[in-house]
């Protein structure tokens, strides 16, 4: 978890990403943010977040975003 916060400090250092739960809904994540983090993924912890699985209910939050890592390295 500590790498994906790493990731999305890049992105944005002035949000708490440990109690920000509306990061797509609120707008405070974009497209462009979306594309990096899904590069940054799978560059830095070896996992590929398929299409289907870009989905706001997946990146509203950091730990809606780790439950989907952990999912996706496991299967």
């Amino acid at each position: 978890m500590e790498r994906l916060l790493s990731i999305l400090q890049d992105l944005h250092d002035d949000v708490d990403y440990l109690t920000e739960e509306h990061l797509i809904d609120d707008g405070i994540l974009d497209s462009l943010d979306i594309v990096t983090l899904v590069t940054e993924i799978d560059a830095e912890l070896d996992v590929r977040i398929p299409p289907e699985e870009i989905v706001p209910e997946n990146f509203n939050s950091a730990k809606a975003l780790w439950a989907l890592v952990e999912r996706l390295d496991e299967a």
